[in-house]
């Protein structure tokens, strides 16, 4: 459990982070994720609907599998709703999957690609 103090200290650096908004992405946009275990595959369909491939995904062998997104955790409870990704961070999916920190993301606009 965060106090008050720890969770505005994480929330204010969260936004020095490279990170992804929800509220920026439209349908069709793609996002490849490298975490410290996996790389994973994010195409947005619409507003919270996503089609999710890679990682657990594939080794449960369930790609691409349509997915909700909660946002981005530290790995405890504290959850950052507003974005789909942000390095040092982990993503929570709607399955309760929470995945190892973020590495590396890439993020590719629906109008670049063909």
């Amino acid at each position: 459990m965060y106090s008050g103090f720890e969770l505005k200290n994480l929330t204010d650096s969260s936004d020095k982070l490279m990170q992804v908004h929800k509220s920026r992405l439209e349908p069709g946009d793609m996002i490849y994720l490298k975490t410290l275990n996996s790389l994973y595959i994010i195409k947005v369909i619409s507003n919270d609907e996503y089609l999710v491939s890679g990682g657990w995904f594939d080794k449960q062998n369930i790609s691409p599998q349509k997915m909700s997104i909660r946002g981005c955790t530290w790995g405890g409870s504290a959850i950052k709703t507003d974005i789909i990704a942000a390095t040092g961070l982990c993503i929570e999916f709607g399955n309760n999957l929470i995945t190892s920190k973020i590495h590396k993301i890439f993020f590719f606009s629906h109008k670049s690609i063909n």
